[in-house]
């Protein structure tokens, strides 16, 4: 299907944003993102109150991305939804939405892998941002997720690697909840990583065959490292906070950059997009970025508001779905675990 002006109205809700944003072909007109803060208190999403949430925020976040957008309802050719993977009670709350929202204005209804949006999040038309050339290779790293995805066009994915146990993420945010930082703790390793020396503390990395990643093995490590040093100084975390997190950031991009490479002498691709949540990190965004020289690579770094949850990048997706007919009936439903 051509259109020349495609208005696409994008709706996110698969773990505790409520995100909506509005795509004119692929610009990004708004992108509104809703946090949910309650979940501090906890250490962690809780399910149930993300999906509450989730029905407090979307009727105001859709209004406000339609305003931004000055787009009006009617202009609207289609609504595009995560379909998967995420919390169930989320992704039912952002479905029901959209199935009623599409059938109240009798337009069609495009479902979107929430993973696939984090690689495709690269197409999305943004001054100064090149896109990447099929076939690329994309590295989605996230809380829930460590991939890396051979990229033949929009709708031909294959994942040549991925983690056996935990995410990047969970690795990031149980190593700073094991030096009792607040949660969410990957962003502060982050942070104090910055001002701390990466070789001062070593840590063994996982002997992992192929593309594949473990983390479980490290998340110990770091556990029993603690463990052991404050016993002798109950002083240790505090006195080492920046190089205790610049150690566990230098071991965690080592161990994603030696299977990068290991991708690219594989495959022969040199085209390398990251994607999803931890990929904001500025650690892993530099050592990316100075790969370029270093190796030869072409690397595709996502402008910092599309790598976490976010709606514009669903929208991207359901544009090249809109112009290829891929719709869905309202019979379709919300998966927690979705087929890549």
């Amino acid at each position: 299907m051509q259109n020349s002006e495609v208005f696409i109205l994008a709706i996110e809700s698969s773990c505790d944003d409520t995100a909506a944003a509005v795509l004119h072909n692929d610009k990004v007109l708004s992108n509104v993102v809703a946090n949910q803060l309650i979940h501090n208190q906890y250490g962690g999403v809780v399910p149930e109150l993300a999906s509450r949430a989730h029905q407090q925020n979307i009727v105001p976040v859709i209004d406000a991305a339609l305003k931004k957008a000055n787009v009006q309802k009617e202009q609207l050719n289609a609504i595009a939804f995560t379909q998967g993977p995420g919390l169930m009670g989320s992704l039912l709350v952002g479905t029901s939405f959209s199935k009623s929202l599409s059938l109240a204005l009798n337009i069609p209804l495009i479902a979107v892998n929430h993973m696939h949006a984090h690689i495709l999040a690269h197409f999305i038309d943004e001054e100064g941002y090149d896109k990447p050339e099929f076939p690329f290779l994309a590295l989605t790293i996230s809380g829930g997720h460590t991939q890396i995805v051979k990229v033949n066009g929009f709708f031909d994915m294959e994942i040549i690697g991925e983690t056996t146990d935990d995410a990047v993420g969970e690795a990031f945010d149980k190593s700073a909840k094991i030096l009792g930082l607040p949660y969410p703790g990957g962003p502060l390793i982050d942070k104090y990583a910055k001002e701390g020396n990466p070789k001062a503390f070593a840590f063994t990395k996982p002997k992992v065959p192929g593309l594949d990643f473990s983390f479980s093995g490290l998340k110990t490590a770091i556990l029993y490292f603690i463990q052991k040093n404050k016993q002798e100084n109950p002083n240790f975390i505090e006195e080492n906070l920046n190089d205790i997190c610049a150690s566990i950031q230098h071991t965690i991009i080592e161990i994603l950059m030696d299977k990068i490479k290991l991708a690219v002498k594989e495959t022969g691709i040199k085209q390398i997009a990251i994607g999803g949540g931890v990929s904001a990190n500025s650690g892993i965004r530099n050592t990316l970025k100075e790969s370029e020289g270093r190796y030869g690579w072409k690397t595709f770094i996502p402008k910092f508001e599309y790598t976490t949850d976010n709606a514009a990048m669903i929208g991207i997706v359901g544009y090249q779905k809109f112009l290829s007919n891929r719709f869905e009936t309202s019979a379709v439903v919300s998966k927690a675990r979705i087929k890549f």
